[in-house]
């Protein structure tokens, strides 16, 4: 699995012209799946999630994880993360999960990253054509790839 965090001010997702969901502060967390994730890549992403510190403190050091900022999270299914640009210009998506592997993990790790977070995680819909908005906090966007966790 990759993802790639940003810390926004606010993030909204909509399809076809209606807000799917929509934050005030917090994560908006793009999330690539490759057809050899399995359910530990999803606990150990949503634990670095939930963990990291890249919120202020008082005194304007990056020292609050998401649940002390007390933000919200949404999660957009992004299979052109998985992309590889090795050869040519053309990207390749053959390490891209196909539905019937990807929307169980999609869903998995929504429900994991919402009882970490101890509230609802807002979503996309999987395979749909969407229009995403943000504002970037910082800004401020990490990068995860379970397959690099050392």
């Amino acid at each position: 699995m990759r993802a790639v965090i940003q810390r926004v001010s606010h993030a909204s997702v909509s399809i076809e012209g209606d807000v799917r969901s929509s934050i005030q502060g917090g994560y908006l967390v793009l999330l690539g799946i490759e057809n050899t994730d399995t359910e530990e890549d999803i606990d150990w992403l949503t634990r670095k999630i939930i963990g990291l510190r890249v919120f202020d403190d008082e005194e304007g050091v990056m020292n609050r994880n998401i649940m002390d900022a007390g933000g919200d999270i949404i999660v957009v299914s992004q299979f052109t993360l998985m992309a590889s640009c090795k050869k040519g210009n053309r990207p390749s998506w053959i390490r891209a999960a196909g539905h019937e592997v990807a929307i169980p993990l999609y869903e998995k790790f929504v429900k994991k990253l919402s009882e970490g977070l101890g509230k609802e995680v807002g979503t996309g819909e999987f395979g749909a054509n969407m229009k995403v908005e943000l504002l970037n906090d910082g800004p401020v966007t990490i990068y995860l790839d379970t397959k690099n966790k050392e």
